[in-house]
């Protein structure tokens, strides 16, 4: 099936690393042009060789509004439109009420909730434009918390909020925006939590699993969140918006 997304320009957070380079890749490899943003200059040079000339890669702390507005502006200079956003950028934040701060909170809400705010409000008179398309990458924690899991689950969960508000507001302009709510997906965090550990990454991942209560009794792997990903931004899913899709392997308890 042609997803029709040859030539399209659509921005990533957060694209440098995981499931947003994976991500990237698969748009590339539908045609489309990618602009990535991150912080660590080693991801982003894998991400420029790996990517090649359809994309850019940009340098930006999304904590920074600034460096949001800078990355747009570049991506549109570079490509000249913007057809869709999708804001990954974020990190497990997981600790118990009792034991966390203020600046634990804040930092968190910072990063997952006005990031995404900021990035949405400076890209959306292009979007309009384009008749784009936003996603908004969040956890299965944002619908189904467990104990231990602020303040990531509480931002989540906005996130989730936020996504339904800004579908409403923003489908009269033609925007469309959903939110994939993600489990235990390979990433470049995982990676380095088994390099911690001093085990192999597939090893880690058939252990972490052996303890999950996933019924397809695995970890997903980067290009299963890309290839639904890549839909949801595609002419083809004109018709989709408001909507939170899990990508868990059923982890989450609910529908």
């Amino acid at each position: 099936m042609d997803l029709q997304l040859t030539n399209h320009c659509i921005l990533i957070t957060g694209g440098t690393d995981g499931i947003g380079l994976a991500l990237a890749k698969n748009l590339i490899d539908e045609g489309a042009k990618v602009a990535v943003c991150g912080r660590d200059e080693g991801r982003l040079e894998n991400a420029r060789r790996l990517l090649g000339e359809n994309s850019l890669c940009f340098k930006a702390d999304v904590t920074k509004n600034p460096d949001i507005e800078a990355f747009i502006d570049e991506s549109i200079s570079k490509f000249g439109r913007i057809n869709g956003l999708v804001n990954n950028a974020g990190r497990a934040s997981s600790i118990r009420l009792a034991d966390s701060t203020d600046a634990d909170w804040q930092d968190d809400f910072d990063l997952k909730i006005l990031s995404t705010v900021r990035a949405i409000r400076y890209a959306t008179p292009h979007l309009e434009k384009s008749n784009g398309a936003i996603i908004n990458t969040l956890s299965n924690s944002a619908r189904a918390p467990g104990a231990g899991s602020t303040p990531t689950s509480a931002t989540r969960a906005a996130g989730l909020t936020l996504t339904k508000t800004l579908a409403n507001e923003l489908g009269p302009k033609g925007i469309r925006v959903n939110a994939l709510l993600v489990g235990f997906v390979a990433s470049g965090q995982w990676a380095r939590r088994a390099e911690a550990e001093g085990i192999s990454e597939q090893d880690y991942y058939i252990k972490a699993a052996e303890k999950l209560p996933i019924p397809l009794g695995r970890y997903g792997r980067s290009e299963e969140f890309a290839d639904i990903a890549t839909y949801l931004l595609s002419p083809r899913a004109s018709y989709i918006t408001g909507v939170g899709i899990s990508v868990d392997g059923g982890l989450s308890p609910v529908i």
